[in-house]
């Protein structure tokens, strides 16, 4: 490449940018270049050359250069209408200068393609051709191919910072009207700082994501976050609309191989990257990267033929029923529907795939909620609580499809931060989402104690995930009750029969975690976790003594499940500073008795002619 000289090679291509210009007529549309593969130097050629062109409508779907021509003195030259709505515009449609299209990234080629959306210029920026005449789209190959092959008239800066990606990105210098030669800088994307929330939202989102997934994920704050959570997996893929910088440091981690996905195995697919200029080093003639157009990208068949593809899209706010908002705010128009659908369908209709909404529950320094009983009047729907999958935030995952809104509800408010969850209770009582009698606890003070969930196995080899119990487990531990042999409601509950109510089953799932703290067994269903057993204390604080009780469902049964837990509760309350247990068994449940009995801890028995009075000292330890 160094010794060709294209220029002379393709001098029959070359032209000014005022040259190039006069082409520009008032009235025509106008594409620009996205992204960070912005022409910037073709832009401010058309501001600075624009004093005969009126009415001439700018379209773009990103740009992270400036935007000169939205400035209120180019008011009757140029009216813009973007497809996602970036800060360099964003004043302008606030100021009813520009405007937004609400529209599917997938289905933007094809508006070019028919004529629905015509172009009559695309000013777009292109990397030095090659002998054969093929210039690399770069960084941003997304909806730029098709509107350079869409276009009447091609500009292309020529820019030799641009990277040459590889993939199906080239355009042939005879597909170009005029070749504007121009080197300037790449546009950059600074790194983030992350703080302890974003920090929490990766560590939830990584543990959705299994070994051998495929990933899509764009720029900001939450990929960044989520990628630092991920370097501990394996052979990764990626098939996603943009990246970031975070991509090098899963490559170089040995996180992604590629090796596992079901097309384009071991190639990175993307249609667009954003960031540092060690970046766009790092993708420059680098094989490992496949760039297509968004026509293919973003094509929701083609994403779930992925097994294991997973979608990480954010939101502005989610509604109590799982309507998520991510294009305005209230009546503003703040960014775009982008890709979003493209790939929560996507991956929804993959096999073992997860589609997930990720946010911080919080905006405005902690003021504002981000789950909210209604969306903001003027606000949008982009992904429909139909669609809805996985939300995440910081203080967990709900999973929302199938589920009813009642369900939803308690999942969602369950993220939510907790200083906003008894306000969401109430509207949601209101609106008769949820019963009058829900129970509201003082979230500012109750704290879901993470550091208590672990893995364990049992003596049979099955893994058991333990956790302390939540307020929306109430239908799967409700469901685990009433799925137990009258056998087993016996040795619990002294009768044969019993019904398990809302009212009462919502005390066990709704807990203080200090005072009173359950733990439950839980093992993957079809409609997500499955609970097979629950260990609880009720604790006296003035005695530091606390009467426990355990369930194990009844195919779980003689598995260990019963000593485990009893170990891991005493564990729990030794260190909370319980000195001692206290329980009722009857005497046809030998296995409890022997569970009480080979702990470890010294136990007093009493037999009054009914059941046993059993006493566990747990402050002095195991004898």
């Amino acid at each position: 490449m160094q010794d060709f000289d294209w220029k002379k090679t393709y001098a029959d291509r070359i032209g000014t940018a005022t040259e190039a210009m006069r082409f520009i007529k008032p009235g025509n549309s106008i594409f620009i270049g996205t992204g960070c593969g912005q022409p910037q130097y073709l832009v401010d050629a058309l501001v600075f050359h624009s004093r005969d062109v009126y009415d001439a409508r700018i379209i773009h779907l990103l740009t992270m250069g400036s935007a000169p021509y939205v400035d209120e003195k180019f008011r009757d030259r140029f009216k813009t209408n973007s497809f996602f709505v970036a800060d360099n515009v964003r004043h302008a449609l606030e100021n009813g200068i520009g405007d937004y299209t609400p529209i599917f990234l997938s289905d933007i080629p094809r508006e070019f393609e028919t004529g629905r959306i015509p172009i009559d210029v695309a000013l777009v920026s292109v990397s030095p051709p090659d002998r054969s005449g093929l210039c690399s789209f770069g960084v941003s190959v997304d909806i730029v191919k098709s509107a350079v092959a869409n276009a009447k008239y091609v500009i292309a800066q020529v820019n030799a910072n641009m990277p040459r990606t590889m993939g199906d990105s080239f355009v042939h210098v005879n597909n170009i009207d005029m070749l504007v030669s121009h080197d300037e800088p790449m546009i950059t994307v600074p790194p983030i700082e992350l703080d302890e929330t974003l920090h929490r939202i990766g560590q939830n989102i990584a543990r959705l994501v299994e070994d051998g997934s495929t990933i899509e994920c764009g720029i900001g704050r939450i990929p960044q976050a989520m990628a630092e959570c991920l370097c501990d997996k394996k052979e990764l893929g990626i098939h996603t609309e943009m990246f970031g910088d975070w991509i090098m440091d899963l490559i170089e981690c040995g996180a992604i191989t590629g090796s596992k996905k079901t097309i384009n195995r071991g190639k990175i697919v993307a249609s667009f990257c954003m960031g540092s200029q060690r970046l766009y080093e790092y993708v420059n003639e680098n094989p490992l990267f496949d760039f297509r157009p968004t026509e293919y990208v973003n094509d929701p068949f083609v994403i779930s033929r992925h097994d294991k593809m997973v979608g990480i899209n954010v939101a502005l706010e989610v509604d109590l029923t799982g309507q998520v908002c991510s294009d305005s705010l209230g009546y503003q128009f703040y960014s775009g529907i982008g890709g979003q659908v493209d790939f929560i369908r996507g991956a929804a209709r993959s096999r073992g795939g997860k589609a997930i909404i990720a946010m911080p529950s919080t905006a405005d320094n902690g003021e504002i909620s981000r789950i909210v009983s209604h969306l903001t009047e003027g606000a949008g729907v982009v992904t429909t609580r139909g669609d809805v999958h996985y939300v995440v935030t910081e203080y967990g995952i709900a999973y929302l499809h199938g589920k009813s809104i009642r369900e939803r509800v308690l999942s969602l408010v369950n993220i939510a931060h907790p200083k906003f969850r008894n306000e969401l209770i109430e509207a949601a009582k209101t609106q008769r989402y949820l019963p009058a009698d829900q129970i509201e606890l003082a979230w500012e003070q109750v704290r879901y104690p993470e550091e208590l969930e672990k893995y364990d196995t049992l003596k049979d080899g099955t893994q058991i995930f333990f956790r302390p119990v939540k307020p929306t487990d109430e239908p799967a531990l409700a469901e685990m009750l009433y799925s137990l042999s009258s056998q087993s409601v016996h040795t619990r509950y002294f009768t044969h029969t019993m019904t398990f109510p809302h009212q009462a089953v919502q005390k066990l799932t709704n807990v203080d975690y200090v005072n009173d703290l359950a733990i439950v067994g839980a093992v993957p269903g079809p409609a997500g976790e499955e609970l097979v057993a629950i260990a609880q204390y009720f604790l006296d604080p003035k005695s530091q003594r606390a009467e426990i009780a355990f369930l194990v469902q009844d195919e779980w049964q003689e598995k260990g499940m019963g000593s485990f837990l009893m170990d891991y509760l005493a564990r729990i309350a030794r260190q909370r500073g319980v000195r001692r247990f206290y329980a009722r068994v009857l005497p046809v449940n030998k296995s409890m008795l022997t569970v009480f009995h080979n702990s470890g801890y010294s136990v007093q028995t009493e037999f009054d002619g009914e059941a046993y009075d059993i006493q566990l000292d747990i402050e002095g330890g195991k004898e």
